[in-house]
């Protein structure tokens, strides 16, 4: 777990995942939804989805898991390594650590998987938020039917934050699952 992780977050980080609770803020985001220009960073790189891949046994649990262990790391634009996340750097990070590969950008990530209705979220799902423009624009991991782990530049770290909270229920477009029943979900 990474050391930047404060003690309430470790202790929460259980019953958020069970109960769907989190930590309520509203955030008002930059632009993370652009792919960084240039190469992406040698340790995530930008491989096609793996369509057949076995996921971790706990599936969407243990992607839940990775994601609030990070919760406190850095934003930074473009970023995809614990220097420094933006959303879809975030994301592309946590399913690589489980061994998953996913695209770099939003617009790219919400082509993966398959749709889920906002009421069917449940932990490791993708959640698109439209915060910027009209279409989708940020990205997080679902932790619960009820909340979400993401990397906000309005407050420069990871964090966790509720779907149903007035901002982000407002701005939600689109939830997918690409994680089922261990196994990734094809594009």
């Amino acid at each position: 777990m990474p050391a930047a992780i404060s003690p309430i977050h470790r202790e929460m980080a259980p019953q958020w995942l069970a109960a769907g609770s989190a930590v309520a803020a509203l955030a008002a985001l930059g632009a993370c939804a652009r792919s960084p220009a240039g190469r992406p960073p040698a340790t995530v790189p930008e491989p096609p989805i793996a369509t057949s891949r076995l996921a971790p046994p706990s599936g969407g649990k243990a992607l839940a898991e990775t994601a609030l262990a990070w919760v406190g790391a850095p934003y930074r634009n473009g970023g995809s390594d614990p220097s420094g996340f933006d959303c879809s750097g975030f994301v592309q990070y946590v399913f690589a650590e489980q061994g998953m590969r996913l695209p770099r950008g939003v617009a790219e990530q919400l082509r993966t998987g398959r749709p889920v209705s906002a009421t069917a979220v449940t932990a490791g799902d993708l959640v698109f938020f439209a915060t910027v423009s009209a279409g989708v624009s940020h990205v997080g991991i679902a932790v619960g039917p009820d909340a979400f782990v993401h990397a906000p530049s309005s407050s420069g770290r990871v964090r966790v934050e509720r779907l149903s909270a007035p901002y982000w229920a407002r701005r939600f477009v689109a939830a997918r699952r690409v994680v089922e029943g261990g196994i990734v979900t094809p594009r």
